[in-house]
């Protein structure tokens, strides 16, 4: 059997147009959009990396206020140790977004660090109006009506499964940049840009040992 190689349409002159292979421009623009991934993931990481003192200290509040909250707020709410309260309150509300997190520009990062974006904006959302809808509900139990007070005693379960839930969107952060960091080839392709003790000290920072919070809640609606 005789074969004969396809040929596309002549030039307007009579010449025939060569076989163009499209595999090298592919390649090109996936080297492209690999790159502009890795930029983004540099970008998210120092955003990161200038979040965590904040972000620490938020955590730590926390923690220490944790206890007195996990299993819902105590019958006689004057026991409640209020400093201890105030102060997560205070700390959640001093976090920040990070302008490259909010949702007008994060729609713009690529690959990865997309997913790291929304994450950290899940915590501080979350935990901020967590921790905001909490202190509204220990005023209201203390010094409202009793009707808001049962409201407030009703719904309060939320807004500290809202606090916890914060946390442990900040607690897988850590794990999945390692991930990406390694599946973008790591220090070989990222040089000095970010480095392998950056992406290391910053899953040590948002990890579930530093960020989970222990028990979780037991408290449910409306009790």
């Amino acid at each position: 059997m005789q074969c004969f190689a396809k040929r596309q349409k002549p030039t307007a002159n009579g010449q025939w147009r060569p076989f163009s292979n499209p595999r090298p421009a592919k390649l090109r623009l996936r080297a492209g959009a690999e790159q502009l991934q890795r930029a983004d993931l540099v970008d998210v990481s120092r955003a990161l990396i200038t979040a965590a003192p904040a972000v620490n200290r938020e955590v730590a509040a926390t923690k220490a206020a944790w206890p007195l909250i996990a299993d819902g707020l105590p019958t006689d709410i004057r026991a409640l140790p209020r400093t201890t309260i105030q102060n997560a309150i205070a700390r959640a509300r001093e976090l920040k977004l990070p302008t490259l997190f909010e949702e007008g520009e994060a729609a713009s990062i690529t690959g990865p660090g997309s997913t790291l974006a929304s994450l950290f904006r899940g915590f501080v959302t979350l935990g901020g109006r967590g921790w905001k809808l909490i202190g509204a509900a220990i005023e209201e139990i203390e010094h409202g009506s009793p009707r808001t007070a049962r409201f407030a005693r009703a719904n309060v379960a939320i807004y500290i499964e809202s606090v916890y839930d914060a946390h442990f969107e900040l607690a897988q952060i850590g794990k999945k940049l390692l991930k990406d960091y390694k599946d973008q080839k790591g220090p070989e392709a990222f040089g000095g840009s970010l480095t392998q003790a950056q992406v290391d000290g910053l899953a040590q920072t948002y990890s579930e040992p530093s960020d989970r919070l222990y028990p979780h809640t037991s408290v449910k609606l409306g009790s």
